[in-house]
């Protein structure tokens, strides 16, 4: 993918030098539906980081300034619809990086991907990614008992969370939704 530029954000495909950097917040994922993508070392994460930079699903997200990696987002296509998501290095929360990744990537998405709709899915109890997605303009769609499973409790046996699913139509996406894209 061509790389898009915000204020203060550049979103690009991943480089085999990304790796130290995912390892920083993909050693130990601060939110369970991360957990299955836990690295356990850094050989583990340059074979991710090369994994990733063979397609354009996973999009790294780097300062503008330094090209520091900071966390990725996701676009999975389904047609004319994409599954979206993001995780981000904790080091870096609370500074509006995720808004303005996801509301560039959105833009992205509607204006040259095609997109028709998108959705994110969101554990009940993530309430920054609850947030995020209605900053986006996303409206939750339904809530799923017991959707999934990304654990086990100490017996063994799986523990399920509810998970909400929050949606976005083209026809919904508003031009002050972008004002976070700069040249």
């Amino acid at each position: 993918m061509d790389s898009i530029k915000t204020t203060r954000l550049c979103l690009r495909n991943f480089l085999s030098s990304d790796a130290d950097a995912l390892f920083a917040y993909l050693h130990d994922p601060v939110v369970s539906c991360f957990l299955d993508l836990r690295l356990k070392s850094l050989q583990e994460a340059q074979a991710e980081a090369v994994k990733r930079s063979t397609n354009d699903e996973h999009i790294a997200v780097c300062l503008r300034d330094t090209g520091e990696l900071i966390g990725d987002l996701f676009a999975v296509p389904e047609e004319d619809t994409f599954s979206v998501g993001w995780n981000f290095n904790p080091a870096f929360a609370g500074k509006g990086y995720a808004t303005e990744a996801a509301r560039a990537l959105f833009a992205h998405l509607f204006a040259h991907k095609g997109a028709r709709r998108l959705y994110a899915y969101v554990e009940d109890h993530n309430t920054s990614s609850q947030r995020l997605c209605e900053r986006l303009g996303m409206r939750q769609e339904g809530l799923f008992l017991e959707f999934v499973s990304f654990r086990s409790d100490s017996a063994g046996n799986p523990v399920y969370e509810n998970t909400f699913q929050y949606a976005l139509l083209r026809k919904e996406w508003t031009p002050d939704t972008q004002s976070a894209l700069r040249d």
